[in-house]
């Protein structure tokens, strides 16, 4: 078995493997290092799944992502994990119910050293693969064959971490479907009517974000973090995941009434519970001057209560470069729910986020890569 990719789903997959009955296995992957990026994720501390993780939390087909995780769950990981005596805790500062390590490094010492029997091809770039009674697999270090391959080697966003299109050029050229690939996970650029969001650079805020979805109007929770290309922070992460083109709705305060502030000589600045830098480049914005709230026309109050539905078009996202994931990808109608082999060619595996199947932030995508994995290693284990 050749396993190309040495990231989270390959290195997974090659962990669970039976090395009795698998004698020759090897992993290929174009860092001089496994598990790059399970090294930088959640701040280096690897959020690797969550309390709540369920089918409503994917983009894709979610009957597909049902199945996945009955068939290993995040009770599952979790207890995976602590025989291999790593002891995740939830931490749900960024996004509740979120597990975080203790250290990304422990999750790359545990996979070094469960696959230390495996050899590994690293700084080694996968060039094509070709079939012919068995798989040819050509490499920057020359070439390597194979009676199985499993494609793991990700999607397009952490560039500089290694990431390529290769699963999905393997993909094409075994006559796979590929769905619209976008950078996702990744914050907003905006338009004119919204530079004044540039002089925020920064400051963040909770708000309640509603955009469109393929299953109708997606809300999310959480922090919105002003930047100085637009605006970022985990709820817009997790909204760029379900944003196609057209307006969001932004609620500033989204557990209050705005009326409730608007009582009294005190001006809107100091009156409304939102940081004062916000409220001024806010009302600029919307031409109000920052007056006495008893003076507030009933025009005002119409500007004011946009703060409520504040509504907005992203100019575009800031790419593959900053995006934690890629969605899009091999279309799983394609694929084997049972083995994640493909159904037009045998023998031939794609596991991971090359899949059309993306999560949500806050340790979804790690659940489901690692389930997906798990599944495919137990299915070739007792076939």
């Amino acid at each position: 078995i050749a396993i190309i990719g040495a990231g989270a789903s390959g290195l997974m997959f090659a962990s669970n493997l039976d090395k009795n009955k698998f004698k020759n296995i090897c992993l290929i992957d174009s860092n001089s290092k496994i598990g790059q990026k399970i090294k930088v994720s959640g701040g280096a501390k690897c959020n690797i799944t969550n309390e709540f993780v369920s089918d409503k939390n994917y983009l894709g087909d979610r009957t597909f992502a049902k199945e996945i995780l009955k068939n290993f769950s995040k009770d599952d990981l979790l207890e995976f994990l602590n025989k291999n005596q790593v002891f995740p805790k939830i931490n749900p500062k960024i996004v509740k119910g979120t597990y975080f390590c203790n250290s990304s490094q422990d999750v790359i010492d545990m996979f070094a050293l469960k696959t230390s029997h495996i050899k590994k091809y690293l700084d080694t770039k996968v060039l094509d693969v070709d079939f012919n009674n068995f798989f040819t697999i050509k490499t920057s270090n020359g070439i390597i064959e194979s009676k199985k391959v499993v494609v793991a080697s990700g999607g397009l966003s952490y560039s500089s971490l290694g990431a390529s299109s290769i699963a999905f050029d393997i993909a094409k050229k075994f006559d796979h479907t590929i769905n619209k690939l976008n950078p996702a996970l990744v914050g907003f650029t905006v338009q004119k009517e919204q530079f004044w969001f540039k002089e925020l650079s920064g400051l963040s805020i909770f708000v309640n974000i509603l955009t469109d979805s393929k299953d109708g109007k997606k809300s999310i929770e959480g922090n919105l973090l002003f930047a100085h290309k637009g605006f970022s922070g985990p709820a817009v992460l997790t909204s760029s995941l379900y944003w196609e083109k057209g307006k969001i709705q932004i609620d500033f305060l989204p557990k209050d009434k705005i009326e409730k502030f608007l009582n009294g000589n005190r001006n809107i600045s100091t009156a409304l519970p939102l940081p004062k830098r916000f409220i001024q480049e806010f009302l600029s914005s919307v031409d109000l001057e920052d007056k006495s709230c008893s003076k507030l026309t009933q025009q005002d109050l119409e500007k004011l209560k946009l703060l409520k539905n504040y509504e907005l078009s992203p100019a575009g996202n800031f790419g593959y470069t900053k995006a934690e994931v890629t969605k899009g990808g091999i279309d799983t109608n394609e694929i084997n729910h049972n083995s994640f082999e493909s159904l037009k060619q045998k023998n031939l595996y794609f596991i991971g986020e090359c899949l059309d199947l993306t999560g949500e932030l806050g340790g979804f995508n790690f659940q489901i890569v690692f389930s997906q994995a798990f599944i495919c290693a137990n299915h070739l284990n007792k076939n």
